[in-house]
């Protein structure tokens, strides 16, 4: 198969559709915390805006600027983020990157929808547009949770 077949594989029709179809898109007016994170390789960014009640993530946005395939990740983050405690987001990071960089499995449910890009496994330039929207998530949860003790 050539780079250019394995890179129109790699841009499914699902992962489009997921990357056209982001959830909480935006920013929160007074959020209790609010982290970006950005992949120095292709220059994407994720910015997460959450609070936190009771140990889980009450309300969420999530500015995504982004490849597709980060954008389709955000897009499946976004649809499962609400209601999740940290170790949940947590796993479900260390999940998709041992999925990606170690051959490991599809995360987890809710998270199981990372499955659309297992293809990217082969791309590590990738990579870390692909978690963005995990790891800014499980920083902004650490960040919310010491607010709320303070």
């Amino acid at each position: 198969m050539s780079a250019e077949t394995d890179l129109i594989k790699l841009y499914s029709d699902r992962i489009l559709a997921l990357a056209a179809d982001i959830p909480h898109v935006g920013r929160l007016e007074a959020p209790m915390a609010s982290v970006k994170r950005r992949s120095p390789l292709c220059g994407s960014t994720v910015t997460v805006d959450l609070d936190v009640a009771d140990g889980r993530i009450s309300r969420f946005a999530q500015d995504v600027k982004a490849c597709a395939l980060g954008q389709a990740a955000a897009a499946v983050v976004g649809a499962n983020v609400i209601g999740r405690s940290r170790v949940e987001i947590e796993q479900a990071r260390d999940e998709l990157k041992a999925m990606l960089k170690e051959n490991g499995p599809v995360p987890s449910a809710p998270f199981d929808g990372l499955e659309v890009l297992l293809p990217a496994r082969d791309y590590k330039n990738r990579h870390a547009s692909i978690l963005l929207a995990l790891e800014a998530t499980a920083e902004a949860m650490v960040e919310a949770e010491k607010a709320a003790c303070a």
